[in-house]
């Protein structure tokens, strides 16, 4: 970047950190405070009894305190980043954001401690007499060879997880990315040729990784700023490079780089040059990871060797290797099973992990984070992304795993199936919500039918569904077309997927007579029928549900909502109330919204039908139904006319005697705050914050719901098409890969229910 470019970055970021309340992190409370009950419970005399408790058996600590989910981000500021000794109040805000990245990507609650100290004894001190206080130590921004002692003594005192990110946390993703470079170059470990510029925590951590994922000690040389590290050298020598001496007749980088297949760069700016890279061997694979700039820029590397594969640690190149990846699913995964220390092989195994998930189909969320980015297993992608919300499920399950295989562990999990399934709820609030749901519909696979089968995104919703076990995806369409799309994605096993159409399956005799017994009436020829069974997928797909073919099916992604829905009615009888349920879920809260797809202006009737479907979803989602029809007005203030077709679809539920809380009409925030709700209408019937909204017509229900999706800071599913006989799903046109998936396994649960 320009001069000008980092001036004005420097003071974007100053206007960050100091704007609303300075800092990046704060502790909120986890309990009410609200009352002097409260109060006593949190503090005096109530937490006596935890207190005892915990003196009695140190291990309560983990279930009354928020010891189990704290880690502490310690330093004394001798590193920081690349801008070398600070000191300790000079790195805070490194340390605070760390502690923000733990709480972002893995629901750890973090804080930042910054010893004002250089001597060994007196950080060890000061960090083991802090043990109690936390469920593991990350230790940041310390220089060599300091780091070395300082964790290593910690380790040995200490029976919570430490961990230096800096040295542990570049090897662990550097080492993912290289078992996939070489995989995609065709080569074994066992027989490269490594070399490592840099001899630092983060070299020496590489090193020893990468020997042990299995690269052979005699096939890796290290290098420093004297040269290669030969056996037998006495220079600038010390016990920690003095373990990866090797013999060799190499003395400069130029030397070791002639003929290697991997290099790995923790140095400096320029310290490759083109002829280092042109003298290494077939397809070369180069992580240049000095940062800011890497030791050799891709554009100069792949000047003179367009075959290499690399990697940086910046962003602005594919391949980055980003701590951010590994260190706060490590420690959740240390966490969960109460680890006393974070091992070898729990590292290789987080390795693994991050290795295995590049490998797999990138949902549109991650690509839609980096600009609509197109992520594809191979040269470009070795390595997932920081944004990627697999990551906590995919490698924190692994790092626990290991900690039980090796020991460590003091709280094994039973069920790691569940475990994973958890653990994506921790950050993604729509998991949580389709937990059971997910469950329910593995262990009852079906057949769902994706309309638009051609289509990239309904061809990668098709392997996504039938990868997560939900069950048998079939693709309507030209089978040439879709295997060969199947081919440019990369999707293997295209034989394990059904494509049919209207020749294919045979039926079209028998789904033309079905349609023209259905529409003779409506205007349409038997001929039309016919066109229609043959020419529009929407219809076929919908025949193929009618006849049992398929249990539910998918569309929406070309066409309009409305168009997609008459076609369906067309084959799908109604056999409720049809309408469209949104879900917006947030942290703690789900609230649904209906109608927000069918009904311009409901009737009073129609209301009512609503109201009861709509919390007979919600109660089959796992929720406790609180109903509220909504208006402009609450309770007939101001007393208006519009209202008055609310109060009649109450007075109808009412003679229903139905079995949930509703009430109305009222304004939204009457009816989410309960607050207002005790203070200015005692009368109301909700016993608490409404979770289903009743929209007294179709424009304020999809105009709110859509805002939310763009606005609001949770995750928005639907419309949920419901009331047809058998499940059709409606997607909006732009819906993502993991929307069309959830939409499918809602079809099939729904199957389940209408069985």
């Amino acid at each position: 970047m320009s001069d000008d470019s980092d001036r004005v970055l420097d003071q974007e970021a100053l206007a960050f950190h100091m704007q609303g309340r300075p800092g990046k992190i704060e502790i909120p409370p986890t309990k009410p405070l609200v009352t002097q009950r409260d109060l006593s419970l949190a503090y005096s005399p109530g937490v006596a009894a935890p207190c005892l408790a915990i003196a009695e058996d140190p291990s309560k600590a983990f279930d009354y305190t928020a010891r189990g989910n704290m880690v502490a981000v310690i330093t004394n500021g001798t590193a920081v980043l690349g801008l070398g000794n600070l000191g300790a109040l000079a790195s805070k805000p490194v340390m605070e954001g760390k502690s923000v990245l733990f709480k972002r990507f893995a629901d750890i609650d973090a804080i930042d401690l910054e010893l004002d100290t250089t001597d060994v004894d007196e950080f060890v001190n000061a960090v083991r007499y802090l043990g109690p206080s936390f469920g593991g130590i990350n230790l940041e921004d310390i220089k060599a060879p300091e780091c070395f002692i300082i964790e290593q003594r910690l380790r040995e005192i200490m029976d919570i997880p430490v961990f230096h990110d800096d040295q542990h946390g570049t090897a662990i993703i550097a080492a993912a990315g290289l078992l996939n470079a070489l995989d995609v170059t065709g080569r074994n470990i066992k027989n490269i040729k490594m070399v490592v510029n840099g001899a630092g925590a983060g070299a020496i951590a590489c090193v020893e990784l990468a020997k042990s994922i299995g690269g052979p000690h005699e096939n890796v040389i290290m290098c420093d700023t004297a040269g290669v590290i030969y056996q037998g050298r006495e220079e600038r020598m010390n016990q920690w490079k003095s373990a990866h001496a090797v013999p060799t007749k190499a003395r400069t980088l130029a030397d070791a780089m002639k003929g290697a297949d991997v290099f790995f760069g923790l140095s400096v700016k320029g310290a490759v040059s083109a002829d280092m890279v042109k003298s290494m061997g077939k397809k070369p694979i180069i992580f240049a990871m000095a940062n800011p700039d890497p030791e050799i820029k891709p554009e100069e590397a792949r000047a003179v060797r367009p075959d290499a594969i690399i990697a940086t640690g910046r962003s602005d190149y594919p391949n980055q290797v980003n701590n951010v990846l590994g260190f706060p699913y490590i420690f959740r995964g240390a966490l969960d099973v109460r680890a006393r220390a974070i091992n070898d092989e729990m590292k290789v195994a987080a390795a693994h992990a991050l290795a295995a998930l590049a490998r797999e189909d990138v949902p549109d969320e991650v690509s839609t984070a980096y600009q609509g980015a197109e992520m594809r297993y191979g040269p470009e992608y070795l390595i997932p992304v920081p944004f990627d919300p697999r990551l906590i499920s995919a490698i924190s399950p692994a790092v626990a795993q290991a900690a039980m295989d090796t020991g460590v562990a003091e709280l094994p999990i039973e069920d790691m199936a569940e475990y994973k399934t958890r653990l994506s709820g921790r950050l993604d609030p729509t998991a949580d919500a389709l937990h059971l749901i997910s469950r329910e519909v593995r262990a009852n696979p079906r057949r769902v039918v994706f309309a638009e089968g051609e289509e990239e995104k309904a061809i990668r919703a098709a392997a996504a569904f039938k990868a997560t076990g939900y069950g048998t995806p079939i693709l309507v369409g030209y089978e040439d077309r879709i295997l060969e799309t199947m081919k440019r994605l990369g999707i293997a096993n295209a034989q394990d997927f059904e494509i049919s159409n209207a020749g294919k399956l045979n039926r079209s005799k028998e789904f033309t007579d079905f349609m023209f017994e259905r529409l003779a009436r409506r205007g349409m020829l038997y001929r039309d029928c016919q066109r229609l069974v043959n020419q529009d997928r929407n219809i076929f797909a919908a025949c193929m549900v009618a006849h049992g073919d398929a249990d539910a099916m998918v569309t929406g992604l070309t066409r309009s909502s409305f168009v997609c829905l008459n076609d369906v009615r067309r084959v799908l009888d109604p056999g409720e109330r049809v309408f469209g349920l949104t879900m917006l879920i947030t942290p703690g809260r789900t609230v649904f919204i209906a109608d927000t797809s069918v009904h311009e202006v409901p009737n009073q009737v129609e209301l009512a039908d609503i109201a009861m479907q709509a919390a007979a979803k919600a109660r089959q989602l796992g929720h406790t139904p609180r109903v509220a029809l909504l208006s402009f007005s609450t309770f007939g203030e101001p007393l208006r006319d519009n209202g008055k077709r609310i109060r009649e679809a109450v007075d109808i539920l009412d003679s229903r005697k139905v079995d949930f809380e509703y009430d109305g009409e009222m304004a939204a925030d009457v009816a989410l705050d309960p607050e207002l709700m005790r203070q200015h209408y005692p009368f109301c019937r909700l016993s608490g914050p409404a979770n289903i909204l009743i929209m007294p017509a179709l424009d304020p229900a999809n105009i709110s719901s859509k805002l939310m999706q763009e606005l609001g800071g949770g995750t928005v599913i639907g419309p949920l098409l419901l009331g047809l006989e058998k499940p059709a799903q409606i997607v909006q046109m732009g819906t993502t890969v993991s929307q069309m998936v959830t939409l499918a396994a809602l079809g099939v649960h729904e199957s389940l229910h209408n069985d």
